[in-house]
């Protein structure tokens, strides 16, 4: 007897990852693609896309860098146009473009809250949009993985348009999780706490950062892979009965903020 498929299989799904050209969403494509998807590597500067683009090649896999400004529409129009062209129908949009601005509420202006907004939670419901229109037209639906976080659940200070564009991505998956699902199309989030990259690893080693360390039950950050299975599991027929979720992967931090 032939041993059952793998669930978490992406082998030959075309997927598009946005901010992928550092952090979590280079992170995130090269888990994809090592999946066996063919990968769509978006940001608005390509340059910052070629070293992924090699490491991808390297295993023998397939990775497109594509132009986008998530906070334009034609530019989302543009983008998911040529990845159906170069890479085939899309199965798979890991929405993971994204920004903060840390400052203390009183020195936050109405341009930095914009630029957040537009970035975390316009961006995102542009993208899942226009790849569900897609997903829906072809007939074939798919999985739309929103990059959300622990700051969507609970707020600090320092991050208000931040935290708020969490929140509001998270019951934005619930919104489109009911709208699409008539046409094969999962919705779910991924909520990570703090997890080391190059973006946040000067904070992580500061005063502030030991002290919060504190607060995580097993008093550890996360590491970029600790996402790995997460994200699998939604990219995947392996959470095909999931959809509206939101997973938290956070050490357990908001488990004993709750």
């Amino acid at each position: 007897m032939s041993a059952p498929a793998n669930p978490f299989e992406l082998e030959g799904q075309a997927a598009i990852v946005t901010g992928a050209s550092g952090g979590l969403g280079r992170h995130f494509a090269l888990t994809l693609a090592r999946a066996g998807a063919k990968v769509a590597l978006a940001a608005r500067r390509q340059d910052l896309l070629g070293e992924v683009v090699r490491e991808i090649e390297a295993f023998d896999g397939r990775a497109l860098p594509v132009a986008l400004d998530v906070t334009d529409a034609q530019s989302v129009r543009a983008c998911v146009e040529a990845v159906e062209t170069e890479l085939g129908p899309i199965s798979i949009l890991v929405n993971n473009a994204g920004l903060a601005i840390d400052k203390p509420l009183f020195e936050h202006d109405e341009a930095d809250w914009d630029r957040v907004m537009d970035t975390n939670l316009k961006g995102a419901w542009l993208m899942a949009q226009e790849v569900a229109r897609h997903m829906a037209d072809l007939g074939h639906g798919g999985a739309i993985v929103n990059i959300a976080s622990v700051l969507g659940l609970v707020g600090t200070a320092g991050l208000p348009a931040y935290c708020a564009s969490k929140a509001g991505l998270i019951n934005l998956t619930r919104a489109l999780a009911v709208d699409v699902a008539r046409h094969g199309i999962r919705v779910n989030a991924l909520a990570p706490g703090y997890v080391e990259s190059d973006i946040n690893r000067k904070f992580l080693s500061s005063e502030a950062g030991q002290a919060l360390v504190r607060r995580i039950p097993g008093r550890c950050f996360g590491r970029p892979e600790d996402l790995d299975g997460a994200l699998l599991l939604l990219a995947s027929k392996a959470s095909g009965y999931m959809t509206g979720s939101v997973v938290v992967v956070d050490g357990g931090l908001t488990a004993r903020m709750a």
